[in-house]
């Protein structure tokens, strides 16, 4: 499925472009927001090449990586960046992460692109199951997860290995059932 256009209230889903890149790196190179992410802030050079495959990947056939940007509706300004994978392991299953540019933090965002995201899984691309990981000190990011009807299904020990450690992840998941119940609601 190419483009990918998917809008709520405030924000819209959009398939990223060359010139992303500076408005990626304002969120991949912040250290508030890569602090709980499975990375290190990264460069600009590195978010050019994040940016360069996610283009390429777009137009794959099948397509099995949704990475898009995250925009203010009225105005077009990208916020954020969200990846939808589908799991090569589970059968209509993905998993999808998100981050948004720290000074937007606070605005209900992150529930409205999870919102995105659950409406482009379930209802275009006809997913069975949703998963997403945080790190158990991302206590916003559960609250997130949560409020959008996702389960925490537990724990995966020494999980990714960041800032010369390893990292627990804590897991969530939703189910197309419980997407539909909980937009019929």
């Amino acid at each position: 499925m190419y483009p990918i256009s998917r809008n709520s209230a405030r924000l819209a889903l959009r398939e990223l472009t060359v010139d992303d890149v500076d408005a990626v790196h304002a969120i991949y190179g912040s250290e508030p927001v890569t602090e709980h992410l499975s990375f290190t802030p990264r460069s600009r050079d590195q978010v050019g090449g994040i940016v360069a495959r996610s283009i390429a990947s777009a137009t794959t056939t099948p397509r099995q990586e949704y990475a898009l940007a995250v925009t203010r509706r009225e105005s077009g300004e990208l916020i954020g960046y969200t990846r939808l994978a589908t799991d090569p392991h589970q059968q209509q299953a993905a998993t999808f992460g998100f981050a948004l540019r720290f000074d937007t933090w606070g605005s209900g965002y992150g529930r409205e692109t999870v919102g995105l995201v659950f409406d482009l899984a379930f209802a275009d691309l006809g997913l069975h199951r949703l998963w997403a990981a945080r790190s158990p000190l991302n206590v916003a990011s559960g609250k997130t997860l949560l409020a959008v009807g996702m389960t925490e299904e537990g724990r995966i020990r020494a999980h990714v290995h960041v800032r010369g450690a390893w990292r627990d992840s804590i897991i969530y998941g939703i189910l197309r059932e419980e997407w539909a119940a909980e937009t019929s609601s």
